[in-house]
């Protein structure tokens, strides 16, 4: 996995061995979004104007983690190749951020997926993204570990 970053935005690209709609359908659908990562269910109304919501698990709640957790609005959507929409951690006093999901299929049954996260004034939710949060996950590499291996595997990186 690569890691750029360019003033407050935050590049990362994994090639998995899976096709576009199952990365899309990984990041989108909340049986698969309950299976890596931190393992919210993902809500999302896909169109432009549309809700997103990433929804705690009961035993996270039991252990202080808000209902909702994560909250925005989508953008833009162009399935299975791009979707564009706000992210706020709502336990954070800051503003929404940005993130683009770009998925772009290669050869060989590999395709990259780059997410594009522009955190703005956004210091705290950027450090969280970074894995700068000692009690708060390994960010987005983790995740998109986790992503690579439940897709590459059927298994997610902690099984």
């Amino acid at each position: 996995m690569t890691t750029t970053t360019t003033g407050t935005t935050k590049v990362y690209r994994v090639y998995i061995k899976a096709t576009p709609q199952a990365i899309w359908d990984a990041i989108t659908k909340p049986e698969w979004t309950r299976q890596y990562g931190y393992q919210c269910l993902a809500e999302f109304d896909l169109r432009p104007g549309g809700r997103y919501r990433a929804l705690a698990l009961p035993e996270h709640r039991e252990s202080g983690m808000p209902e909702v957790p994560v909250e925005g609005e989508v953008i833009e959507v162009d399935p299975p190749v791009r979707l564009v929409q706000t992210w706020r951690p709502t336990w954070l006093d800051e503003p929404a951020t940005r993130l683009t999901y770009e998925i772009a299929e290669r050869a060989n049954g590999v395709t990259s997926l780059t997410v594009i996260h522009e955190l703005g004034d956004a210091p705290q939710t950027m450090a969280q993204v970074n894995g700068q949060v000692e009690s708060a996950g390994g960010g987005w590499p983790e995740v998109l570990s986790d992503l690579k291996t439940l897709l590459e595997t059927g298994k997610p990186l902690y099984a």
